[in-house]
């Protein structure tokens, strides 16, 4: 299975702390209720693991993934994103890869997501589960974005 190479000069960060809402600009393409960036950096910030691709050339974060986990047994996967102008160079592969490597230790690592985007997460290692149970509550996304300070 061949990779795209990682675009030259692109930065991974595990800390979200030194980022700015306007660096987030561009992503959740489709989202009925896309978060604002404030609320996209209050979600990398929340979150128990933000692993972020920094493009410093422009100083936009171009992907990141998220993780929030016990530290012992399980983790959930809520979002994955590359920005559209930055996808096929290999950024989420290596998003992924770090992720998986990060939570290695645990028992479950569980994600849901588009049937479209099953071939990917296979060739990471991950596989269908048999069931899956969710509710998506578009108000609360209209209340964390008018809720910004």
């Amino acid at each position: 299975m061949g990779f795209a190479r990682l675009p030259a000069g692109i930065v991974f960060l595990d800390d979200p702390s030194g980022l700015r809402a306007e660096q987030l600009e561009g992503f959740w393409v489709g989202w009925p209720e896309p978060p604002t960036p404030a609320v996209h950096l209050r979600h990398l910030r929340g979150s128990d693991v933000a692993i972020v691709a920094l493009d410093p050339a422009s100083g936009r974060v171009v992907g990141f993934v998220t993780a929030i986990t016990d530290g012992v047994l399980a983790a959930f996967v809520p979002t994955l994103e590359v920005l559209p102008a930055w996808q096929g160079q290999g950024i989420g592969t290596e998003l992924v890869r770090r992720l998986l490597a990060r939570l290695a230790d645990l028992y479950s690592i569980d994600l849901v997501c588009d049937e479209d985007l099953m071939p990917f997460y296979e060739r990471h290692g991950l596989w269908r589960l048999p069931a899956a149970a969710g509710s998506r509550e578009p108000a609360a996304i209209r209340a964390a974005n008018a809720a910004e300070p």
